[in-house]
């Protein structure tokens, strides 16, 4: 089997499971309702480091067209795009910093640049982006209402972002960040062989 085919058939692979893992989320009480955790960026994240940078966002990407396509998204596609948008930033740089510096440190600040890139993209893209587009299905006082009921000081667009994104993004790279660190030394000699 060439490398190329191996390449495509572990993508593929990784995409699946990144399917399942969308599938399978919670929301945290500190945070409003709309904001889940996945754990779906993990196999993203392993096919970035093990193949390459455009692997990663296949499957982040493959992974949102699965939920959208089986059915299991309840935002219209929004949630998705956004999805997409903060996982492609996130798995980009991270991939990028590590494909230069295969070791641990270079794994470390990799995962950190990704972090820091996912909470940028993610306040712009819902500011600008995600936000407005969900306020066009949910009124934007309901939006304004499940963030205040949480944090109280939350009563602008700004502030939702900043109080619930920003931080909600940060907990969720964190979190992805330590299980591929977990995990990824002892699943690639897997996908390897």
């Amino acid at each position: 089997m060439s490398q190329r085919t191996k390449n495509i058939t572990l993508t593929a692979m990784l995409s699946a499971v990144a399917g399942v893992l969308m599938m399978i989320h919670f929301p945290l009480p500190i945070f409003p309702s709309f904001l889940k955790v996945d754990f779906s960026d993990l196999p993203a994240l392993i096919a970035a480091f093990l193949i390459n940078p455009l692997a990663g966002v296949a499957v982040v990407f493959i992974k949102n067209l699965i939920n959208i396509v089986a059915g299991f998204s309840d935002t219209g596609g929004i949630g998705e795009i956004s999805n997409f948008i903060i996982g492609t930033a996130f798995v980009l740089p991270a991939s990028f910093v590590y494909q230069k510096n295969k070791t641990k440190k270079g794994a470390i600040i990799g995962l950190l640049a990704g972090i820091a890139s996912m909470t940028v993209f993610g306040a712009l893209s819902n500011y600008y982006i995600v936000i407005p587009f969900y306020s066009k299905i949910i009124p934007f006082d309901t939006i304004l209402k499940m963030c205040s009921s949480i944090i109280p000081a939350v009563d602008s667009l700004e502030k939702i972002v900043l109080y619930s994104i920003v931080p909600f993004n940060i907990l969720k790279g964190t979190m992805a960040s330590i299980l591929a660190l977990l995990l990824y030394k002892r699943l690639s000699h897997f996908f390897k062989n």
